[in-house]
Formats: C-alpha cells, structure tokens, sequence
C-alpha cells in the first residue's frame, strides 16, 4: 500500500507537559539560526548573522540570468522580468528588521512543536530593490483587486499539504507608500546570498517574517481574498484549534539585551564583575517608533527606563538602547522590555497559539557578579558534569577559570579537575585556578601573572572537597 503526504508530515500540536525538545525539533534547529545576541552590536547584521528560517529546501540557482519574475493576473500589462531588468531600475535602500512570527516559541507553556526559537529570530539589514507599487504600476492594476499573491521557489509539505511558499498582501499594502514594500535583489550592498532569497525577495517593512516571500519567482494580483495554507491556516493568531483567528501582520513591539559579560558554555549564564557597567541593546516595533524601553535587573520586580537613542531616519530599523546599572555580588535575572507610540507594550506571552502564532516574552539573562574576596568561606563542590572516557585515563590537570566561582548561587559553584601526581606543582595561566583531583580537602589560588598553586603571594579563591573522577563513573 502506498503512503500518503500526511503520512510523513504531522499536524500541528503542543508538547506535552514534560516532553522535551523532539529529534524533529532539532533537526529544524540546526538548519534554521538565530542571531548570536552579541551580534546586536552591529548596527546592520552581517548576512551570515542574520536569522534564517526556510520552510522547505534552499533553491538552488546556478544561473541567476535563467530567472524570471512574472507579474499577472488582475493587471492590464502582464511582466516578465529578470534580475538584470530590476537592477536597471532606479534603486530604493531600506534599513529593516526582521523578526520571525515563531520568534520565543520554545519559551511558552504549553509549547506549539516547531522550530524552537528562543529570542534570537531577528535581524537587520539594509535591503536594495525597486518598490513593489512601481512594478504593479507599470502592470497596471485592474479595479477590484483585493490581494497580491507571492510565491517563492521553495516547495515542500506542511502538515500533509504539498504547497509552494505563498503569502499574500493585501493590495492597499501592496501599492501604498505608507510600507514601502520592496522587490530586493541586494542585501548590505551585496547579491542577495542563496539562503536569504537569491536572486529575488520581497521585503515588507513592518511586517513579522513570514511576509517576506524568499526566492520569489511570481507576482500574482487577485479579486478575491488569497486562501492558501500559509495565510489562513499558518500565521494565524488563535485562543483554540478550532477558531479561524486573526491574521499574523505587523511586529509587536520587543526589545533585546545585549548579553554582559562573559558567558558559561552549556547554560549560557553570564558572569559580569563587580562595579558600575552600561547595559545596551535594541529595540523595534513594526507598528509605530518606539517610545520607551524599560529594564529590570531583579527578575521583574522592579524598572527603569533606559535611554533610547533618536529615530533617526530609518523609521524600519531597530533602534539602540543602553541603562546603566552597578552590579553587586549575587545573582540576578536582567530582563527588557518595549512599548511603541501607539502605546503597545512587549507582550509577556503569546497571545495565541499554533506554529505560526508571534511569540515576544521578555528577554530574561540568568547573570551572576562575582567578587574573588568574596570567595575565601568555604563551599562544598561538586564536579561540573560527566567526563570522556579519555580524560578519566589521562589524568591530566584541567585549568578552571575564576568565573566559574561566581556562575552559581553564592552558597555553591561548580569545579573539575585532576591530578598528575601527589606532589606535583601545576603551572597556571593569568587569573585561572587549578584544582587537584585526590578526593581530598584542597585549595585553589587565583594568579594575577604567571606562578604556582603554592605561591604564598597569591591570595586563596576558594577550600573545598572534591569528588574523585571515580565516583562519577
């Protein structure tokens, strides 16, 4: 018996209570990226920082001279046009962020089961193209149009429907000033790259990133309201399956904190020193400026507003905040938040749910300040998660940087090491700590050059007691 699309392409559903991320899951993780939140430092985002998301394959397109774009349906002088033919016409630069609709999916309860964005689904970049209401005016759109059509290159199936990539604008968006939507062939001054919509995409500014239709081959202007999957079956915002719900647009306000510090590789916590320091980051809305940002260093308990610099002239593009803040030994839960002129706040949940439901939540950064003469009570310690095969054998000394001190509660943190030998003296490298594995009490010492765990000049980090490499296995 053969097998039927919906055998091999699910339905939407939420994660169950204690379901974890899915194999499926991650395997849309590792082909779809956010943006590194240290990236936020750039006022433009480099192409390869920039968050992608591909419903289906990545076209390939060897000859970008074989692509055609045509324009139809509800038009008097139907086009066909190539990459070249748009570069011909005069060119339009937009500054734009693009946040994706799913953008904090992975952070609500209960969870849509699909591409599991953190808060890292956004980007900006300048977008080089001519105005989609040029083009539909050199089409010449008849009266009674309601929807312009677009479809992408990319082909797949969703939720058992084989389907091109189609969105649709409303044609009073499509042909007005007010979005300046573009046809883009360039993105920072250079050819679109492959996974961005070479050689042609549509840019909507304002608009979540599902309107913005990659690898766009056809232009289609219709009578009738445009039904496809991705408009009234996705993108949908819904308190219950079975509701037809409101259409996904314009982006919510949010903003985002440029992570401090310095960060622990698997839990992503930051370690920030003692003393007065500047938080930055940005914020955007797709509805109206932003008009204040606030930021809390307490988990949510307490605010301040932080400094928002002026508009400028790019009224698409995020735009930079920064909140001074003196951080003191503990930890602390750093959160922002925006809202816009038209006095829209950053939602703190979805308001709907579904794969295709925005999500904006605040930005939360698990942060601990640490103070090294804070550090000389003693502690119990425990070794910070299980070892290769390898390492148990070698056992070689492991360097274990001060930071790791201050990356739990201050009544505990977490430390690896091993031994060489009983009475082997261990080199260490600047502002590092070694610790020596032998199951009994030990001491660490921080350097501030170069030097040895009994140098009597260094002052003592930390006694604890360590668990042998024995026990763990």
């Amino acid at each position: 018996m053969g097998r039927r699309l919906s055998d091999v392409s699910a339905p939407a559903r939420l994660a169950g209570p204690d379901e974890g991320i899915g194999r499926d899951e991650l395997a849309l993780a590792a082909r779809n990226h956010g943006l590194p939140l240290e990236a936020l430092r750039y006022d433009l985002t480099p192409p390869g920082l920039h968050y992608v998301l591909t419903h289906y394959d990545i076209p390939y397109v060897a000859d970008e001279a074989s692509w055609e774009l045509t324009v139809g349906g509800g038009v008097r002088r139907p086009l066909r046009l190539t990459p070249a033919d748009l570069r011909a016409h005069p060119a339009v630069t937009l500054r734009v962020t693009l946040e994706c609709a799913g953008n904090g999916r992975a952070l609500l309860t209960p969870r849509p089961v699909s591409q599991p964005w953190l808060v890292e689904a956004v980007g900006t970049a300048e977008w080089t193209g001519v105005p989609l209401r040029l083009l539909l005016a050199d089409a010449g759109v008849e009266d009674g149009a309601v929807d312009v059509v677009f479809t992408g290159a990319d082909h797949g199936v969703e939720r058992g429907v084989e389907q091109d990539y189609r969105r649709a604008l409303p044609v009073d968006v499509a042909v007005g000033d007010r979005t300046d939507v573009l046809v883009a062939h360039t993105m920072n001054g250079a050819p679109l790259p492959p996974q961005h919509g070479r050689p042609l995409r549509l840019v909507v500014p304002g608009w979540y990133g599902m309107a913005h239709v990659k690898w766009l081959r056809d232009i289609t202007v219709t009578d009738r309201p445009f039904t496809g999957f991705q408009q009234t079956v996705a993108y949908r915002l819904r308190q219950h399956p079975e509701e037809e719900g409101e259409p996904v647009t314009r982006m919510a306000p949010r903003a985002l904190l440029i992570p401090p510090g310095f960060p622990d590789f698997m839990s992503r916590t930051r370690v920030v020193r003692p003393g007065a320091l500047e938080l930055e980051g940005r914020a955007w809305s797709g509805r109206a400026p932003v008009s204040r940002v606030e930021i809390s260093t307490d988990g949510g308990r307490g605010w301040g507003e932080a400094k928002v610099e002026p508009a400028g002239a790019h009224r698409w593009a995020w735009r930079r905040w920064r909140f001074a803040w003196t951080a003191v030994p503990g930890d602390h839960v750093l959160m922002a938040r925006a809202a816009d002129a038209e006095g829209g706040p950053s939602p703190w949940a979805s308001p709907g749910t579904g794969a295709g439901s925005p999500t904006t939540s605040s930005n939360r950064y698990p942060s601990c300040a640490w103070s090294p003469g804070a550090e000389r009570n003693r502690r119990s310690a425990s070794v910070a998660g299980p070892l290769r095969e390898g390492v148990r054998d070698e056992g070689v000394g492991v360097t274990v940087p001060q930071a790791v001190l201050g990356l739990q509660p201050v009544h505990e943190f977490h430390v690896l090491g091993q031994r060489r030998g009983a009475d082997e003296v261990l080199p260490l490298r600047d502002r590092s700590a070694v610790l020596l594995l032998d199951g009994g009490e030990v001491a660490g010492r921080a350097l501030h050059g170069g030097g040895h765990v009994d140098d009597p000049l260094c002052p003592l980090l930390w006694v604890g007691r360590l668990v042998p490499v024995s026990s763990l296995i």
